[in-house]
């Protein structure tokens, strides 16, 4: 039977040849769209762990490194974002609020807390500080009842505890926990401080996109993540350590730019804008899952028989509190 087809927004309408509609079709749906963008940016995340930025070891300064990685970005990612700067003027001072949080929190101090874990496990046990990134989480919800002052379910607290527990299977397995002079113990901790510090941003990053288109977004936060960033190195008086920046690291920081830093990002929030907040944690479950199987093939590194429990714990934890989120969101939508 001959279908006629209809335009109606951005898919089309099928009808029969006397008018009775039939099935819908056209482009993929945004939220599936959403969701292996973000898929696609969390395994960036994970080759850039494991393959990319281990070659920036010798520079030593994580403000440095952090510094240079976002101005770079900043500055080429405005030839594709400066057509849409006018967006700016949709912004009020609590877009601007969001967008100062997401690049303090989710630019400077977490980025610098994940590369100096990095640093001190010398790019080795990879894979433990990218599971630990997903307790994030459990620090959003921490951070929302704060600073939004939403109670989650009495629930969360099971499994947030639950999340924890698994986090110390996942750093030390079933080996006796040695705290002092261990810099696994350190490089954990910073792993946390980053999950905390990405994890807070995520709704605040969410909010801030509401105005603005993601390329935008992703410009503002490079931006003001940079200017922080200048700050840091200047009060800590790091400015010594730009001379151990070579001309072939600055090459590795291109490519970071074109892969797990701007591109990432811009992916990320193309994702972030058509999918909920608690969906994108379980899909950025890729990161850890491309940085366990790469640590794996380049560095031979196998997680024990107690990190691999912990990690199942973590990783089912994380599963049920983003499905709180989930009927969070539904039960709004039937009231």
């Amino acid at each position: 039977m001959a279908l006629r087809r209809k335009r109606v927004g951005s898919s089309f309408h099928f009808y029969t040849a006397d008018g009775k509609y039939r099935q819908k079709g056209g482009r993929v749906k945004p939220a599936i769209m959403g969701a292996l963008a973000i898929i696609v940016a969390s395994s960036l995340w994970g080759i850039d762990q494991v393959v990319i930025r281990p070659n920036l070891f010798h520079i030593e300064n994580v403000a440095v490194i952090v510094f240079i990685e976002h101005i770079l970005a900043f500055a080429l990612m405005g030839f594709v974002c400066l057509h849409g700067i006018k967006e700016v003027k949709k912004l009020n001072r609590k877009d601007w609020a969001s967008f100062f949080w997401v690049s303090l929190f989710g630019g400077a101090i977490g980025t610098m807390a994940i590369v100096q874990a990095l640093i001190l496990v010398q790019f080795h046990q990879l894979s433990i500080v990218a599971l630990l990134q997903k307790l994030q989480p459990v620090f959003a919800i921490i951070a929302a009842i704060f600073l939004l002052k939403e109670m989650p379910k009495r629930i969360f607290y099971f499994w947030a505890a639950l999340a924890l527990a698994g986090s110390y299977f996942v750093t030390f397995g079933f080996e006796k926990p040695v705290f002092a002079g261990n810099d696994v113990f350190l490089s954990a901790l910073f792993a946390i401080l980053a999950a905390f510090a990405f994890g807070s941003s995520t709704s605040f990053g969410k909010y801030a996109l509401r105005k603005v288109s993601y390329k935008t977004g992703a410009y503002i936060r490079f931006g003001m993540t940079s200017v922080i960033m200048f700050l840091v190195i200047l009060l800590t008086g790091s400015f010594s350590f730009f001379g151990k920046v070579a001309m072939q690291d600055i090459g590795f920081f291109l490519i970071i730019v074109f892969t797990s830093g701007a591109v990432a990002m811009f992916i990320y929030y193309y994702g972030l804008k058509r999918v909920m907040a608690s969906q994108s944690t379980i899909y950025e479950l890729a990161y850890p899952a491309t940085a366990i199987l790469l640590d794996f093939v380049i560095n031979g590194k196998v997680l024990s028989a107690g990190q691999w429990l912990g990690t199942a714990i973590l990783i089912f934890s994380i599963y049920k509190i983003a499905g709180l989120g989930q009927e969070k969101k539904e039960g709004r939508g039937k009231t």
